[in-house]
């Protein structure tokens, strides 16, 4: 039997959905299972957008420009105008969804062989498309008790080596929750100009922020030449099924790169455009009543977890994920066992172990990513799951 490809097999599984057959099978059970796993919002997408899906009525569903609707284009560019970042429509290439947006930046800066650098823990899929274009992430690890700020610039650059391309950050973070400073961010920039890197900045949760407004890549000095934006709509309308986004670039030479990148895989869906280009039009008072909620919740978790002994839980800036320790030996383990052994009046949990969002994943043996995308009462019932689950938990350490 002919082989797979290296790249094929070097592809990690989701520490997001790899524990769902367990889910599933306890759901079959009649078990009640709390979805903290997955950073999928429950608030409402924006009526806007369903109703341009509704009314969509032509008579053929035609291929669109490969770079994206000119309307999107330019929707996305004065969302950014408004921001204060001066932006063109010619700088915004529209993809299918944040991923192919990620998966254009890593091909567009790298070789097989090349290394992109980040801190972690990181977005778990990070190593998915590194692995599917022959790349390696190197990672420098942030600290929980330092509520995974940037590490400093000489851990950073220590870490840097010819094979070096570029650094990928995700500001407000995920699964951290933690929103990097402008000073962070100005670091950033400074780094890459000083050792001639790519800066590729994860901006999809930038609506999310509970403090400091998350700065923009694009605001940095070396934007012009080094800077490349990764965007979605997925989270910030709630609207994961739309797979919109985009990849944003000032370069020219980086333009001309993802243009072709377009042409090869013809447009991105074209009625999932349109519904975008009605997205941008939500007003602000959507996503005010949006970040309200999410504080709610937040705070609500953050109290709980820590109200359990042995748990820490640092308090998220942004995003709507945090990652917990709890006083367990292994938190694969307990993440299976939630699902496999325990319930409580035909209830459980289900979380995301932390070590799938590490390149070290024995740094993440103790840990979790826990997404708030449940309502307060519902997670306030999760946190006493856990609270239950742990005094039960074979496994358990002090």
């Amino acid at each position: 039997m002919a082989s797979i490809s290296h790249r094929a097999q070097k592809l990690p599984a989701s520490p997001i959905r790899k524990l769902g057959p367990y889910a599933d099978a306890a759901k079959a059970r009649g078990i009640r299972v709390h979805h903290l796993n997955i950073g999928q919002p429950d608030v409402a997408t924006p009526r806007g957008m369903i109703e341009a899906y509704q009314s969509y009525d032509e008579k053929v569903l035609a291929y669109g420009p490969s770079q994206g609707l000119p309307g999107l284009r330019s929707a996305i560019a004065n969302y950014f105008v408004k921001l204060g970042i001066k932006l063109e429509p010619d700088h915004v290439n529209v993809t299918f969804g944040g991923s192919e947006a990620v998966g254009f930046a890593f091909s567009a800066v790298t070789d097989p062989g090349d290394e992109i650098l980040t801190t972690e823990p990181f977005y778990a899929n990070y190593l998915g498309f590194a692995a599917s274009t022959g790349v390696t992430i190197t990672s420098v690890p942030a600290r929980a008790d330092h509520a995974f700020h940037l590490p400093s610039d000489a851990e950073l650059e220590a870490a840097i080596t010819p094979k070096t391309k570029a650094m990928i950050v995700c500001s407000p973070n995920n699964p951290t929750g933690t929103v990097y400073t402008k000073e962070e961010m100005e670091r950033l920039g400074k780094i890459c100009e000083k050792h001639d890197l790519y800066l590729i900045s994860d901006e999809v949760y930038r609506e999310f922020a509970y403090g400091e407004t998350p700065t923009s890549a694009l605001s940095l000095p070396c934007a012009h030449d080094r800077v490349i934006v990764v965007d979605s709509v997925s989270k910030r309308f709630s609207a994961c099924g739309a797979r919109v986004g985009c990849v944003i670039a000032k370069n020219p030479i980086l333009l001309n790169v993802f243009m072709r990148m377009c042409f090869a895989r013809l447009c991105p869906a074209t009625v999932d455009q349109i519904a975008a280009i009605a997205a941008y039009d939500t007003p602000q008072s959507y996503f005010d009543d949006v970040v309200a909620e999410y504080t709610r919740r937040r705070d609500a978790l953050v109290k709980g977890l820590n109200s359990i002994k042995g748990v820490s839980a640092p308090m998220p800036e942004g995003a709507f994920y945090l990652v917990t320790t709890l006083p367990v030996d292994d938190a694969d383990e307990f993440a299976k066992w939630l699902l496999t052994d325990f319930n409580h009046e035909k209830e459980t949990v289900m979380i995301a172990p932390a070590s799938g969002f590490y390149s070290h994943a024995e740094l993440g043996k103790h840990q979790a990513r826990i997404a708030y995308v449940l309502e307060v009462p519902q997670l306030l019932r999760s946190v006493e799951l856990l609270r239950i689950a742990l005094d039960q938990y074979p496994g358990r350490r002090a």
